[in-house]
């Protein structure tokens, strides 16, 4: 594998990039305060912009490492991030990683998340050289799971009582894509 670390990608309408300390603000007003984004998330909602500044700063400080990969998604037409996603699971040994997402609820259902998750898909493929990238989702969610399809993961089966989010304990539905399979749809 070819580990660069979180480097910048632009599509159409966004900017994938670093998180950076002056984020805290949008951070906190665009989504990770909201009760409704974080439902599903395995953190905890954000109560105050004090601890945004904690995780980002964690955050700036793992960009030291270039087996780290999360980025802040900037809307070009706003100039300020509304959501994140990165790897939150990687095993090297077998060139797996796991994509983490989530975004403001005032840009669902926009076709943004997948936009955002399709480049980083194609980086972690084409430039890192990973070999599998999965997704999961709580199947309360389906939303979730229909950014992963329209990315190209095929569903790989729901574990149950398996995940553990704000909502409590729950089932975990599965997603993947091979990089044979990838490679194969371009």
């Amino acid at each position: 594998m070819n580990h660069i670390g979180t480097q910048t990608i632009e599509t159409e309408r966004l900017i994938l990039r670093r998180l950076r300390p002056e984020d805290a603000q949008a951070m906190f007003d665009n989504w990770a305060s909201d009760d409704e984004v974080t439902k599903f998330m395995t953190w905890p909602t954000y109560r105050d912009v004090e601890g945004v500044r904690q995780y980002i700063a964690y955050v700036c400080n793992n960009y030291l490492n270039n087996h780290f990969y999360d980025w802040v998604i900037e809307l070009k037409a706003i100039g300020q991030p509304i959501g994140s996603i990165g790897a939150v699971n990687m095993d090297e040994r077998i060139g797996w990683v796991e994509v983490g997402y989530c975004m403001g609820k005032k840009w669902w259902h926009q076709g943004i998340m997948t936009e955002a998750f399709g480049a980083v898909i194609a980086f972690l493929f084409e430039q890192v050289g990973m070999n599998r990238v999965e997704a999961r989702h709580d199947p309360r969610n389906p939303h979730s799971g229909g950014v992963m399809r329209k990315c190209g993961l095929q569903y790989e089966g729901t574990l149950r009582q398996r995940g553990l989010n704000n909502q409590g304990i729950g089932d975990v539905a599965y997603y993947g894509i091979l990089r044979e399979e990838y490679f194969a749809g371009k």
